[in-house]
Protein backbone atom coordinates (compact mmCIF):
# COMPACT_ATOMS: atom_id res chain seq x y z
CA UNK A 1 0.00 0.00 0.00
CA UNK A 2 0.99 3.43 -0.73
CA UNK A 3 1.57 6.07 2.25
CA UNK A 4 -2.03 7.92 1.83
CA UNK A 5 -3.78 4.26 1.80
CA UNK A 6 -1.62 3.67 4.77
CA UNK A 7 -2.55 6.66 7.08
CA UNK A 8 -5.97 5.93 5.70
CA UNK A 9 -6.65 2.45 7.10
CA UNK A 10 -4.46 3.83 10.61
CA UNK A 11 -7.05 6.35 10.52
CA UNK A 12 -10.20 3.56 10.28
CA UNK A 13 -8.70 1.04 12.84
CA UNK A 14 -8.17 3.68 15.22
CA UNK A 15 -11.53 5.01 15.19
CA UNK A 16 -13.57 1.62 15.05
CA UNK A 17 -11.14 -0.22 17.53
CA UNK A 18 -10.34 3.06 19.41
CA UNK A 19 -9.18 2.47 22.80
CA UNK A 20 -10.34 5.63 24.27
CA UNK A 21 -13.72 5.41 23.78
CA UNK A 22 -13.88 1.69 25.17
CA UNK A 23 -12.34 3.03 28.62
CA UNK A 24 -15.55 3.92 29.97
CA UNK A 25 -17.20 0.93 28.76
CA UNK A 26 -14.43 -1.19 30.77
CA UNK A 27 -14.04 1.04 33.46
CA UNK A 28 -18.18 0.85 34.18
CA UNK A 29 -18.56 -2.97 34.01
CA UNK A 30 -15.19 -3.68 35.92
CA UNK A 31 -15.93 -0.86 38.58
CA UNK A 32 -16.64 -3.19 41.58
CA UNK A 33 -13.11 -5.55 40.45
CA UNK A 34 -9.38 -4.75 42.36
CA UNK A 35 -6.81 -3.35 39.95
CA UNK A 36 -5.15 -6.54 39.75
CA UNK A 37 -8.47 -8.03 38.43
CA UNK A 38 -8.75 -5.05 35.70
CA UNK A 39 -5.42 -5.78 34.22
CA UNK A 40 -5.82 -9.67 34.46
CA UNK A 41 -8.76 -8.98 32.38
CA UNK A 42 -7.02 -6.17 29.94
CA UNK A 43 -4.44 -9.17 28.67
CA UNK A 44 -7.31 -11.21 28.69
CA UNK A 45 -8.85 -9.12 26.33
CA UNK A 46 -5.98 -8.21 24.10
CA UNK A 47 -5.45 -11.84 23.91
CA UNK A 48 -8.71 -12.50 22.46
CA UNK A 49 -8.63 -9.76 20.28
CA UNK A 50 -5.30 -10.42 18.72
CA UNK A 51 -6.66 -13.90 17.77
CA UNK A 52 -9.69 -12.49 16.55
CA UNK A 53 -7.90 -10.11 13.85
CA UNK A 54 -5.55 -12.80 13.09
CA UNK A 55 -8.12 -15.31 12.36
CA UNK A 56 -9.90 -12.64 10.26
CA UNK A 57 -6.86 -11.57 8.48
CA UNK A 58 -5.87 -14.75 7.30
CA UNK A 59 -9.58 -16.19 6.60
CA UNK A 60 -11.96 -13.70 5.92
CA UNK A 61 -11.68 -13.40 2.21
CA UNK A 62 -12.50 -17.15 2.10
CA UNK A 63 -15.30 -17.11 5.04
CA UNK A 64 -17.42 -14.36 2.62
CA UNK A 65 -15.81 -16.26 -1.10
CA UNK A 66 -17.87 -19.57 0.61
CA UNK A 67 -20.98 -17.55 0.60
CA UNK A 68 -20.73 -16.11 -2.67
CA UNK A 69 -19.84 -12.49 -1.38
CA UNK A 70 -17.14 -10.18 -3.49
CA UNK A 71 -15.12 -8.23 -1.74
CA UNK A 72 -16.86 -4.84 -3.35
CA UNK A 73 -19.95 -5.98 -2.48
CA UNK A 74 -18.65 -6.45 1.11
CA UNK A 75 -17.56 -2.97 0.78
CA UNK A 76 -20.59 -1.54 0.26
CA UNK A 77 -22.17 -3.57 3.29
CA UNK A 78 -18.96 -2.91 5.11
CA UNK A 79 -19.33 0.92 4.56
CA UNK A 80 -22.64 0.97 5.55
CA UNK A 81 -22.10 -0.94 8.93
CA UNK A 82 -18.80 1.92 9.72
CA UNK A 83 -21.32 4.55 8.50
CA UNK A 84 -23.96 3.86 11.03
CA UNK A 85 -21.38 3.12 13.94
CA UNK A 86 -19.67 6.35 13.75
CA UNK A 87 -23.44 8.50 13.05
CA UNK A 88 -23.86 7.30 16.78
CA UNK A 89 -20.25 8.34 17.67
CA UNK A 90 -21.00 11.72 16.69
CA UNK A 91 -24.11 11.91 18.66
CA UNK A 92 -22.85 10.32 21.58
CA UNK A 93 -25.51 7.60 21.50
CA UNK A 94 -24.99 3.94 22.39
CA UNK A 95 -23.62 1.57 19.45
CA UNK A 96 -25.48 -2.02 20.58
CA UNK A 97 -23.83 -3.75 17.77
CA UNK A 98 -20.73 -2.80 19.30
CA UNK A 99 -21.36 -2.96 23.22
CA UNK A 100 -24.16 -4.90 23.18
CA UNK A 101 -27.73 -4.63 24.34
CA UNK A 102 -28.40 -2.97 28.09
CA UNK A 103 -30.17 -6.00 28.69
CA UNK A 104 -26.98 -8.14 27.32
CA UNK A 105 -25.01 -6.18 29.33
CA UNK A 106 -27.49 -6.91 32.77
CA UNK A 107 -26.18 -10.35 32.32
CA UNK A 108 -22.37 -10.28 32.49
CA UNK A 109 -21.57 -11.57 36.33
CA UNK A 110 -17.97 -12.53 36.41
CA UNK A 111 -14.49 -11.54 35.08
CA UNK A 112 -14.78 -14.30 32.66
CA UNK A 113 -17.33 -13.65 31.02
CA UNK A 114 -16.44 -9.90 30.33
CA UNK A 115 -12.84 -11.12 28.29
CA UNK A 116 -14.68 -12.46 25.62
CA UNK A 117 -18.20 -11.32 25.24
CA UNK A 118 -19.05 -8.14 24.80
CA UNK A 119 -15.28 -6.52 25.73
CA UNK A 120 -13.99 -8.35 23.23
CA UNK A 121 -16.84 -8.99 20.97
CA UNK A 122 -18.58 -7.32 20.06
CA UNK A 123 -17.09 -3.69 21.72
CA UNK A 124 -13.99 -4.05 19.94
CA UNK A 125 -14.27 -6.87 17.35
CA UNK A 126 -17.45 -6.27 15.76
CA UNK A 127 -18.96 -6.41 12.56
CA UNK A 128 -17.02 -2.53 11.84
CA UNK A 129 -13.99 -4.01 13.10
CA UNK A 130 -14.57 -7.27 11.02
CA UNK A 131 -15.75 -5.78 7.98
CA UNK A 132 -12.80 -2.98 7.62
CA UNK A 133 -10.61 -5.78 7.99
CA UNK A 134 -11.94 -7.98 5.05
CA UNK A 135 -11.89 -4.49 3.20
CA UNK A 136 -8.61 -3.85 3.44
CA UNK A 137 -6.82 -7.30 2.95
CA UNK A 138 -9.26 -7.84 0.04
CA UNK A 139 -7.75 -5.43 -1.78
CA UNK A 140 -4.13 -6.37 -0.60
CA UNK A 141 -2.25 -7.13 -3.89
CA UNK A 142 0.97 -8.60 -2.08
CA UNK A 143 2.28 -10.04 1.15
CA UNK A 144 3.50 -7.03 2.16
CA UNK A 145 0.56 -4.98 2.24
CA UNK A 146 -0.81 -8.08 4.37
CA UNK A 147 1.85 -7.28 7.11
CA UNK A 148 1.60 -3.45 6.39
CA UNK A 149 -2.46 -4.08 8.00
CA UNK A 150 -1.12 -6.67 10.29
CA UNK A 151 1.19 -4.08 11.38
CA UNK A 152 -1.32 -1.45 11.63
CA UNK A 153 -3.72 -3.73 13.74
CA UNK A 154 -0.58 -5.17 16.09
CA UNK A 155 0.01 -1.23 16.91
CA UNK A 156 -3.71 -0.48 17.44
CA UNK A 157 -3.55 -3.38 19.81
CA UNK A 158 -0.62 -2.12 21.48
CA UNK A 159 -2.33 0.64 22.54
CA UNK A 160 -5.44 -1.22 23.43
CA UNK A 161 -3.52 -2.90 26.14
CA UNK A 162 -1.54 -0.05 27.55
CA UNK A 163 -5.10 1.93 27.73
CA UNK A 164 -6.67 -1.10 29.64
CA UNK A 165 -4.30 -2.41 32.03
CA UNK A 166 -3.72 0.84 32.81
CA UNK A 167 -7.55 2.21 32.97
CA UNK A 168 -7.73 3.19 36.47
CA UNK A 169 -4.99 5.41 36.29
CA UNK A 170 -5.98 7.51 32.97
CA UNK A 171 -9.90 7.39 33.56
CA UNK A 172 -9.01 9.51 36.74
CA UNK A 173 -6.73 11.64 34.16
CA UNK A 174 -9.10 11.87 31.43
CA UNK A 175 -11.94 14.23 32.28
CA UNK A 176 -15.56 13.54 30.18
CA UNK A 177 -15.07 16.87 28.02
CA UNK A 178 -11.47 14.71 26.66
CA UNK A 179 -14.07 11.54 26.00
CA UNK A 180 -16.28 13.21 24.16
CA UNK A 181 -13.77 15.36 21.79
CA UNK A 182 -12.30 12.34 20.77
CA UNK A 183 -15.63 10.39 19.77
CA UNK A 184 -16.54 13.06 18.13
CA UNK A 185 -13.32 13.36 16.34
CA UNK A 186 -13.16 10.11 15.87
CA UNK A 187 -16.72 9.50 14.65
CA UNK A 188 -16.18 12.19 12.12
CA UNK A 189 -13.05 10.39 10.52
CA UNK A 190 -15.00 7.27 10.57
CA UNK A 191 -17.92 8.66 8.69
CA UNK A 192 -15.69 10.20 5.60
CA UNK A 193 -14.16 7.02 5.48
CA UNK A 194 -17.44 4.27 5.77
CA UNK A 195 -18.66 6.68 2.80
CA UNK A 196 -15.52 6.69 0.68
CA UNK A 197 -15.49 2.70 0.85
CA UNK A 198 -19.68 2.65 0.14
CA UNK A 199 -18.82 5.14 -3.29
CA UNK A 200 -16.28 3.11 -4.39
CA UNK A 201 -18.23 -0.03 -3.45
CA UNK A 202 -20.74 0.93 -5.88
CA UNK A 203 -19.00 1.90 -8.61
CA UNK A 204 -17.52 -1.69 -8.89
CA UNK A 205 -20.83 -3.44 -8.29
CA UNK A 206 -22.80 -1.11 -10.78
CA UNK A 207 -20.12 0.44 -13.16
CA UNK A 208 -21.99 2.06 -15.43
CA UNK A 209 -22.84 4.46 -12.57
CA UNK A 210 -19.47 5.79 -13.04
CA UNK A 211 -19.46 6.24 -16.88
Amino acid sequence: MDHIEIVKALGTFLAIMNPFLSLPVFLAMTSGFTVAQQRALAIKVTLFSAVMCLIILLAGQKIISFFGITIDQFRVAGGIVLSRISWSMLNGSSIPSHQGSHQEQAQLQNLSGLAFYPLTFPMLIGPGTIATIIIYTGHGSSLTDMAEIGGIIAGILLILFVTLFFASEIGRVMSETMRTITTRLMGMILLAISVGMVIAGIKAVLPGLSR
